[in-house]
């Protein structure tokens, strides 16, 4: 009887903690207008929009997202405390105790990135300014030579 209660109350105290219930690592989804765009983080992981990048949930990074004839935009993406996560760590207080409560924090269980998805309107590179080149001088015309009058027969 002692042994299936000492089981219970493991499990119940994994329950409660948000590392064992959310995992560790976040998927953060990259979406952008046009699709096929190309996508890089401030870590180096790279991806064609649409595309999905499973992070750790502690970690805050920025994407920048590019296509040719278009301007290049970046995005900070956050982190900040989940309600689920919030709700795990709680759980600690009834059923992991401290430990859990230090596990959650180191891993950053209880975090969930912001914004997620990731969604990138790309603007059209403005069209070059037309360059004017300097007017080339034209040879002023000049003036026509009087006509002759006919000398008069006699």
């Amino acid at each position: 009887m002692r042994r299936i209660l000492l089981i219970a109350l493991a499990v119940a105290s994994l329950g409660g903690c948000a590392t064992v219930t959310r995992g560790t690592t976040n998927n953060v989804q990259i979406v952008s207008e046009p699709n096929g765009a190309s996508a890089r983080t401030s870590f180096g992981h790279q991806c064609t929009t649409p595309c999905t990048l499973s992070v750790s949930r502690k970690d805050e990074f920025s994407v920048v997202v590019s296509a040719p004839g278009y301007e290049e935009q970046r995005v900070d993406v956050k982190t900040k405390l989940a309600g689920t996560g919030a709700a795990g760590f709680a759980g600690n207080i009834v059923a992991g105790g401290v430990v859990g409560m230090v596990v959650d924090a180191s891993t950053g269980a209880t975090l969930e990135h912001s914004p997620n998805p990731v969604s990138v309107m790309l603007r059209p590179l403005a069209a070059a300014p037309a360059v004017r080149l300097p007017a080339q001088r034209r040879a002023k015309p000049k003036a026509p030579a009087p006509k002759a009058e006919p000398a008069p027969v006699s």
